[in-house]
């Protein structure tokens, strides 16, 4: 049986994917939960660390962040991180897929939770995403998979990943 500690770890990251789905619970929220911003952003990364610490997840996403809340935890995200034996990287310009939202974090940064090559992937399908638009094929079945290849670096399975895109309607 998972320990309670995983269990909270669970219902903290389900709390964050919600928060990237339209129609769903999102980090707003947190103050109908007497919650301050600042832990609900910190417990969502020790959540997703441990995931992708015990392999759950390869990757994952923190809240959207604006950049100045981004800087205002950095340093307490970094520390959990090492702790729970991943690594951090702050992105500024989150990949823009059929996954979610095209302006879900417009303007806004993102910690990406990882460990190994998992950052080297992600920028690699960033890479292949800007070269499928410049050449103008970014479109039908080759930009489907681009939203598939993230979604798996998620860990999601591909009936999560239909569900997902079907749900979002808004798109680049």
């Amino acid at each position: 049986m998972a320990g309670k500690g995983f269990l909270a770890s669970l219902f903290v990251a389900m709390m964050s994917l919600a928060s990237l789905v339209p129609g769903h619970a999102s980090a707003k929220d947190a103050d109908t939960w007497k919650m301050d911003r600042r832990s609900y952003d910190l417990g969502v990364i020790a959540a997703f660390a441990e995931m992708v610490d015990d392999n759950s997840k390869k990757l994952a996403f923190s809240a959207v962040l604006p950049p100045a809340e981004a800087s205002a935890i950095f340093q307490e995200a970094t520390r959990i991180a090492k702790e729970s034996h991943v690594a951090l990287y702050r992105e500024p310009d989150l990949i823009v897929t059929d996954l979610f939202p095209a302006d879900v974090a417009k303007g806004k940064d993102v910690l990406l939770i990882y460990k190994g090559g998992t950052l080297d992937e992600y920028l690699a399908l960033k890479r292949k995403k800007a070269e499928l638009v410049k050449s103008g094929a970014y479109t039908g079945k080759a930009r489907e998979e681009i939203a598939r290849q993230l979604g798996r670096l998620l860990s999601y399975s591909e009936a999560t990943i239909d569900t997902v895109m079907k749900k979002n309607t808004i798109r680049e």
